[in-house]
C-alpha cells in the first residue's frame, strides 16, 4: 500500500508525456520509465490486483518516491529516458554496460584531396561516415585492404602539387603524389569513387570500372598499370567474397538476435552494410530472467543508438516492438532520413536474424564460460586471503614514471567479471618529489579512499568502496598503501600486494602482517584474474605517464619558438597530439587552431626543421 506522501503524488501526476523516476525510501534510483500519458502509466503500477511480473511486484514493493518530467512529445520523453538509464542505471532497467564511442571511418569528400581518418563522433560536416567497426580489428582489417588495393594518400601534408618530391608511397604504388602535382583532382576523386563502392559494398560497379579502366590502360599500351589494376580486381573480388553475407545489394542493416539460456541473455548486433559484414557487437545479461525479449531488444536500441553514431537505412529484429512507429522516427531523426524498424518471418532477411541469433549463442556460451571461471577465481582468492566473503569488486593501483619526472598512479577496476573502465582514474602525484614509489602510493590510496585536505577526491568520492584492494609490489607498497587506508579511514579494507621475485617465473601475492609470500599457481584462475588486474593497472598507469610525459616534451620545444606564448601553446596542445602533426598541418589549420598569424607559422615550420620532431 502507497503511503500518503506517496499517494498524493499518484493522485497529482501529469496527463502529459513524460519520463517517470521511482526511487527508494533511501533515495536509491529503482526505475526510469517513459509514457505517452504519465498518469495512465505510473498509477498502473499501483492499481489493486494488477497482474505483474515478479520482477515488477519486487519494484513496486520498494518504490517510495516518484519523480516526474514533463516533455513535449512521447519521442522527447524516450530520448531523455535513455540520458538518465544512462546517467542513473538504475538497478530494475535493463542497462547496457557500454558506453564507449565506437570508431567510424570519416571520408570528406568536399575536400580537394580527401583522406580517410577513423573518429568516434558522426557530426554533419559534409563528409561521408562508414561503420561502425567492432571489434577494432574489423577496422584494421579494412584500412589494410583499401592501402593495399586503392592509392588514396595518408599523409597529412597540405596537398597543392607543389611538393619538390614524393615519399616512399609514391614509389611502392600506394599514393600516386598528387602532392607533386603528378596526379590531378579529377584523377584523385576517380580513386576516390572506387574507395566509396567499396565500403559500400557497391561491387558490381567497382569491379565493372577497375576493369574499364583496365582495358583503357591496355588499350594505350600501359600494360604495367593494367596489370596493376587486374592485380586490384583480384584482391577485391577476394576481399567481397569472403565478407559478404547477404545479396540485398547496397542497404545498410543492423541485425538484432537475441540467445537466452537459464538466467542469462545475449544480444548481438550484426553491423551489414551494402550486403558486407563489416563488424558486430554483443551485450551480455547474466541476470535477465524476469525481462522480457521485448525490453532486453528495446532497451539495446534505445540505449546504443543514444550515444553519437549513425542509425542504419533498416534495422532488423528477432521480435517486434509495440513502439516501433516512435524508434523509427527517432532513429530517422538521427540519421536525417527515413529508418524502418522490421521484424522478418521469413525470406533473406529472416536467415540474417537467424544468424545473429546463432552469434549470440555463441557468444552467450563463451561469457557464461568466463563468469564460471570468475566466480571460481574470486571463491579461490576468498580462501587464500581468508576473506569473510567472495571479491566481487577488487581496484587495482600502480604508479608510473621516468626517474621521479611526471610521476603518476592509475586506478583501475575488476567488477562482478568484467573490467569496468568507467571507474576507471588517474591521478597526478602532488605531494612527492623525486621516484618514490612508496610515498606516492600511500598518497593515491589515501585520495581515492578519502582523505585530502579533510575532503573527499572529486574524481572518486562517488564510487562505491571494493571488497579488495590489489596493490601492484611488495611489502614496501603493500605498507604504504596501508598507512594511505589507515589516514583515509578505511583500514577495514582487505589489500594485498603483487609481485615476483627478481628472476622468477611465479607471482607472489603479499599480506599486512606477513613476512613470507603466497606462491600463487601458474595455471590458477586466481592467478590469471589478479594478473588481469595488475597488467590493466600497469597499462593504464604507463599510457598515462606516456601522454604527460609527450605533452611535456612537446610544450618544451614551443616554448622556444618566438611567438608562441602560453595561450598559443595550450592551445595547439589541445588540438594536435604531437610536433610531427604541427609541423605537417596547414597554416590556415594553425591560425584556426591557435589564432596564428602566417609568420609564426612560418617560425613554428623553420623551428621544427631544426630539431626531431617526434617526442
Amino acid at each position: 500500500m502507497a503511503s500518503d506522501t506517496l499517494q498524493s503524488k499518484l493522485d497529482h501526476l501529469p496527463e502529459q508525456p513524460g519520463v517517470y523516476l521511482m526511487k527508494s525510501g533511501r533515495g536509491e534510483m529503482l526505475y526510469i520509465g517513459k509514457a505517452r500519458v504519465l498518469a495512465d502509466r505510473v498509477r498502473n503500477y499501483f492499481q489493486p490486483g494488477a497482474e505483474h511480473t515478479p520482477k515488477t511486484s519486487l519494484l513496486v514493493s520498494q518504490i517510495a518516491d516518484i519523480e516526474t518530467i514533463v516533455t513535449r512529445s512521447e519521442l522527447e520523453a524516450l530520448i531523455l529516458e535513455s540520458n538518465l538509464i544512462k546517467r542513473h542505471r538504475p538497478r530494475f532497467n535493463v542497462v547496457l554496460r557500454d558506453d564507449k564511442q565506437y570508431p567510424y571511418l570519416r571520408l570528406p569528400i568536399k575536400e580537394a584531396f580527401p583522406r580517410l581518418s577513423i573518429v568516434r563522433r558522426v557530426q554533419k560536416d559534409g563528409a561521408l561516415y562508414y561503420g561502425p567497426y567492432t571489434p577494432a580489428g574489423a577496422l584494421r582489417e579494412t584500412l589494410k585492404v583499401i592501402k593495399k588495393v586503392f592509392p588514396l594518400a595518408t599523409c597529412t601534408l597540405d596537398i597543392d602539387g607543389k611538393a619538390e618530391r614524393a615519399c616512399i608511397e609514391f614509389e611502392i604504388k600506394r599514393c600516386m603524389a598528387p602532392c607533386t602535382g603528378n596526379q590531378t583532382r579529377d584523377e584523385y576523386h576517380h580513386i576516390v569513387t572506387q574507395v566509396r563502392w567499396f565500403l559500400e559494398g557497391r561491387d558490381t560497379e567497382l569491379l565493372e570500372g577497375l576493369r574499364a579502366d583496365m582495358e583503357a590502360a591496355a588499350d594505350r599500351q600501359d600494360y604495367e598499370e593494367a596489370a596493376r589494376l587486374r592485380d586490384r580486381v583480384f584482391k577485391v573480388e577476394r576481399t567481397l567474397e569472403r565478407q559478404r553475407i547477404t545479396q540485398t545489394a547496397s542497404t545498410d542493416q543492423d541485425v538484432i538476435g537475441l540467445a537466452h539460456q537459464g538466467t542469462a541473455a545475449d544480444v548481438q548486433l550484426l553491423f551489414v552494410r551494402g550486403g558486407l559484414l563489416i563488424g558486430r557487437k554483443d551485450f551480455f545479461w547474466a541476470d535477465a530472467l524476469a525481462v522480457s525479449d521485448e525490453e532486453l531488444i528495446r532497451s539495446t536500441i534505445e540505449q546504443f543508438y543514444n550515444k553519437e553514431g549513425l542509425p542504419p537505412k533498416e534495422l532488423l529484429t528477432s521480435v517486434s516492438l509495440s513502439d516501433s512507429p516512435l524508434i523509427e522516427t527517432w532513429l530517422g531523426e538521427k540519421k536525417g532520413e527515413s529508418v524502418r524498424v522490421v521484424a522478418p518471418e521469413r525470406g533473406a532477411k529472416h536467415e540474417l536474424i537467424k544468424l545473429a541469433e546463432e552469434n549470440a549463442a555463441a557468444a552467450l556460451m563463451d561469457h557464461l564460460r568466463d563468469e564460471e571461471t570468475d566466480r571460481i577465481a574470486a571463491e579461490e582468492l576468498r580462501r587464500l586471503l581468508k576473506l569473510d566473503k567472495a571479491p566481487k569488486r577488487i581496484e587495482g593501483f600502480d604508479i608510473s614514471n621516468t626517474m621521479g619526472d611526471h610521476s603518476v598512479a592509475s586506478l583501475v577496476v575488476w567488477d562482478d567479471g568484467e573490467m569496468k573502465k568507467a571507474d576507471y582514474r588517474k591521478f597526478r602525484i602532488q605531494t612527492v618529489a623525486g621516484a618514490d614509489d612508496f610515498a606516492s602510493m600511500q598518497e593515491v590510496v589515501r585520495r581515492r579512499y578519502g582523505v585530502s585536505a579533510d575532503a573527499p577526491d572529486s574524481s572518486t568520492e562517488h564510487l562505491p568502496r571494493p571488497d579488495l584492494i590489489l596493490i601492484d609490489g611488495g611489502l614496501g607498497q603493500l605498507a604504504a598503501a596501508q598507512e594511505g587506508l589507515r589516514q583515509a579511514g578505511f583500514a577495514q579494507i582487505p589489500l594485498f600486494g603483487l609481485a615476483k621475485a627478481r628472476g622468477d617465473k611465479e607471482e607472489r601475492i603479499f599480506l599486512p602482517g606477513r613476512k613470507n609470500p603466497i606462491l600463487l599457481h601458474a595455471t590458477s584462475p586466481a592467478t590469471h584474474l589478479v594478473q588481469r588486474i595488475r597488467d590493466e593497472a600497469h597499462r593504464f598507469a604507463v599510457t598515462y605517464h606516456r601522454k604527460l610525459r609527450g605533452k611535456a616534451l612537446i610544450a618544451s620545444r614551443l616554448d622556444a619558438i618566438a611567438g608562441v606564448g602560453e595561450v598559443r601553446r595550450t592551445r595547439l596542445l589541445q588540438h594536435f597530439t604531437s610536433l610531427d602533426q604541427i609541423a605537417a598541418v596547414s597554416d590556415d589549420e594553425l591560425r584556426d587552431a591557435a589564432g596564428i598569424d602566417a609568420e609564426t607559422a612560418g617560425r613554428i615550420r623553420a623551428a621544427l626543421r631544426k630539431i626531431p620532431t617526434s617526442p
